[in-house]
């Protein structure tokens, strides 16, 4: 993702503008596109404030956010549980179709492993949270 362009940038293209340069003018005096100029003037006449806006997605718990409590209850009553399984009981459960690879994307971030055994199974588990890295 691309970087905004400073903020006192912004404010010199549109002081200069504002001084009566042509917005094309501007541009070029700043090294910047023709239409990042034009968009940076029309951005302080429509909302009066030459921030950049917020970029990326907006933090949360996507689809799985709801439910999150609940598919952790589940491992944590049910540690040998694979990800196809949870995937079918929180649909069974909610109607919420997952992917697997979401659901262990979600218990990696909430601090669970899968530790294997000598018979081929295993269960996870939470990470030892009050060890320093």
């Amino acid at each position: 993702m691309s970087q905004s362009y400073s903020l006192d940038l912004r404010r010199r293209v549109t002081q200069a503008i504002a001084e009566g340069t042509s917005r094309r003018a501007a541009a070029e005096h700043f090294r910047i596109s023709a239409a990042t100029a034009i968009r940076l003037q029309q951005r302080l006449e429509r909302t009066g404030s030459l921030e950049p806006s917020p970029q990326g997605r907006p933090r949360g718990g996507g689809k799985l956010g709801p439910y999150r409590e609940m598919i952790i209850a589940k491992v944590e009553e049910q540690p040998d549980i694979t990800m196809p399984d949870l995937a079918a009981w929180l649909y069974d459960e909610q109607g919420v179709p997952v992917d697997p690879s979401n659901l262990s994307k979600l218990l990696c971030k909430a601090g669970f492993t899968y530790k294997k055994n000598a018979d081929g199974g295993g269960e996870r588990t939470r990470r030892d949270q009050t060890r320093t890295q």
